[in-house]
């Protein structure tokens, strides 16, 4: 049935009936069309906002998913990395402390990457923050496992040497003295016996007679034996692992510049060369570059008793002999 369609006559105030053309039915039939054609795309726009199509649902849960990843990794990260610091604590105050060892600097063991930007290739990301710190951590496990891996490089390699170590660790002293009795002043501050001013004093003494037999307390090479100012007749034996020793005011020598020496073996002997008030032996023992109080290193010669006698006779304050 066809439509009737109408228009309303202001002066006659009735309804005409009009007859449309073919060309006004088709405007009006694709007025609809396009009416009904927007309306639909707009509710199909959204319902795409509100919902999302299926493959932005499906990348959104692979996000979700990629998410709780990096943060189960950055968790676990963390975890590896206390449990390597745990380990370098053991190397630095165990395992190196065991072979008398430096433990490795802090600024070698936490060191990073210079100034240069590494992770501004993840800055434009989605959850960059999370990206960047994740990456940061994995960095850092990575240098400071490499840095550890040396480490225990460098305490098997002691191990292989703690024999020969135990050879060459100044053990003994340096003159006969199992009474005691020729302990004259020990490592500390001092009163001069020259200038008479409190000075400090690097060593122990040994007073003894001219000709008294000194020593090499380790295994050693023996690196100097000749004059030096203050010291006079003077050797210094390089032991290695970075220890040394140094006999002063000797009257003769017993050995020559590069021998091989052993712990025990004859070196010189007491006398009052460089500046010195009476025959006397002045002993110093060095630890990489660093000079230390020879008192620790009689243990192979001192019982218990005897060590804490000799502490407090080299803890008297009073002149020294050199």
């Amino acid at each position: 049935m066809r439509k009737v369609y109408y228009i309303y006559n202001p002066q006659t105030q009735t309804y005409d009936r009009i007859y449309p053309t073919i060309r006004q039915r088709a405007l009006s039939m694709l007025r609809r069309l396009f009416t009904g054609m927007g309306l639909g795309a707009f509710f199909f726009l959204l319902l795409l906002i509100i919902f999302g199509s299926p493959s932005e649902k499906k990348l959104r849960q692979e996000n979700n998913r990629l998410l709780t990843q990096y943060q189960l990794l950055s968790h676990r990260l963390d975890n590896s990395l206390a449990v390597l610091q745990d380990i370098q604590q053991r190397d630095d105050n165990l395992y190196r402390v065991i072979f008398m060892a430096d433990p490795i600097p802090s600024p070698i063991r936490q060191a990073g990457y210079g100034n240069t930007n590494r992770y501004e290739a993840f800055m434009a990301m989605a959850n960059s923050e999370l990206v960047v710190n994740t990456t940061q951590k994995m960095d850092v496990l990575d240098k400071q496992l490499y840095i550890q891996s040396r480490s225990f490089d460098d305490v098997v390699e002691m191990c292989k040497n703690h024999d020969e170590m135990l050879h060459c660790i100044p053990a003994i002293q340096p003159v006969s003295n199992k009474d005691l009795k020729r302990t004259a002043s020990g490592y500390g501050m001092r009163i001069h016996p020259i200038y008479g001013t409190k000075v400090f004093h690097h060593g122990m003494d040994f007073a003894a007679n001219t000709g008294t037999e000194v020593y090499a307390t380790g295994d050693g090479t023996v690196v100097k034996m000749g004059w030096e100012t203050g010291f006079g007749n003077l050797i210094i034996i390089d032991h290695g692992f970075g220890y040394q020793t140094y006999y002063a005011h000797l009257s003769t020598f017993h050995t020559k510049p590069g021998k091989r020496v052993v712990r025990g073996e004859r070196i010189g002997e007491v006398g009052s060369t460089g500046i010195s008030t009476g025959p006397h032996l002045h002993y110093e023992v060095h630890v990489k570059g660093r000079i230390v109080n020879p008192i620790n290193y009689y243990f192979m010669d001192l019982s218990a008793d005897d060590y804490d006698r000799m502490i407090q006779i080299a803890a008297n304050h009073g002149k020294v002999l050199d």
